[in-house]
């Protein structure tokens, strides 16, 4: 692709951008897309198609069955992308997503990616029994005290911050005692706000060093090629060039914290400044506003995209 493409980054989405309908358009519109929703419905011997067209939500909203659901609307996007000749100079994916950017990078085979995330959501949702754990956005953090306050609410439990999103929303994770007090005490500090979250499991803390043992197992017997677009991983925010490198941050990320700023200013400073948020919602879209408002972005998971896709890419 002509050197002009060398400052964007296709960006995939992580759990929490699911809803019902997504991706059908795309299957309507373009063979390409209809084709990786054939081939994950093979792969996985059930219709994920039907779950991500019609749903019910309940079924959609399973673990088990989000990620692998997520990972192929952003694959089925992402093919239209490249049939219309756009080309990313980077990717990087939140959490879940960074599945859907190795695909995209040329690193990891959709089918594979598909058995992986399955079995990675299964292992998640196993890893903590139902209403042990809890997790809560915290808005406008008091982060120079962040540390030191979810240290002290411990008191021997597991809380830990466990998505760095943006300047102004960090996730927390762990035991829902721990996390209840760690709320309490973060709005005491001053913290805006602190939701809750609707998740089944603690993603991304230490709770979660079961699951991540059990998919070492997954990861280690799946091929992994090197990548032919460098990627920034969650657990690091450093670029992933090797498959070696590329399974290793896939392994520690399941306990480790999503690092989504620090990989959007990697990006930034690696030349990005065009984003496409390639897949359901516009979730990252959001984010990056506010970690790099100066970065012009689209999101693509529909056919009415596609126009403010080809303005911003050009």
């Amino acid at each position: 692709m002509t050197s002009s493409m060398s400052d964007i980054a296709f960006l995939f989405p992580g759990q929490g951008s699911q809803a019902v309908g997504m991706g059908k358009a795309l299957a309507d519109t373009w063979p390409a897309a209809r084709q990786v929703f054939e081939e994950a419905d093979d792969a996985l011997g059930f219709a994920i198609s039907r779950l991500c067209f019609e749903g019910p939500e309940e079924q959609l909203r399973l673990t088990e069955n989000t990620q692998p659901a997520l990972l192929t609307v952003s694959i089925a996007a992402f093919r239209v992308l490249e049939q219309q000749g756009f080309r990313p100079a980077f990717v990087a994916g939140h959490s879940l997503g960074e599945y859907s950017a190795l695909v995209a990078a040329g690193s990891l085979q959709f089918r594979d990616a598909l058995r992986l995330v399955r079995n990675r959501g299964r292992y998640m949702q196993e890893a903590v029994p139902p209403g042990v754990g809890a997790m809560a956005a915290v808005l406008k953090p008091p982060m120079d005290k962040l540390e030191q306050i979810l240290a002290e609410a411990a008191q021997g439990e597991t809380v830990a911050a466990a998505n760095f999103n943006s300047p102004d929303q960090v996730v927390i994770a762990g035991h829902a005692g721990a996390v209840a007090r760690a709320s309490e005490a973060l709005k005491a500090a001053g913290a805006k706000r602190v939701v809750p979250l609707p998740v089944s499991a603690p993603f991304h803390c230490p709770l979660m060093r079961p699951a991540q043992e059990r998919l070492k197992a997954d990861l280690d017997a799946t091929p992994f090629a090197d990548l032919a677009v460098p990627l920034v991983n969650n657990v690091d925010a450093e670029v992933v060039a090797t498959g070696a490198d590329a399974r290793e941050g896939l392994y520690r990320q399941v306990s480790g914290a999503v690092r989504w700023t620090d990989s959007m200013r990697k990006l930034v400073g690696l030349g990005m400044r065009r984003a496409v948020e390639v897949g359901a919602g516009a979730v990252l879209c959001g984010l990056l506003k506010q970690i790099a408002p100066e970065v012009r972005t689209a999101k693509f998971g529909d056919p009415a995209d596609l126009d403010k896709v080809r303005e911003l890419l050009g």
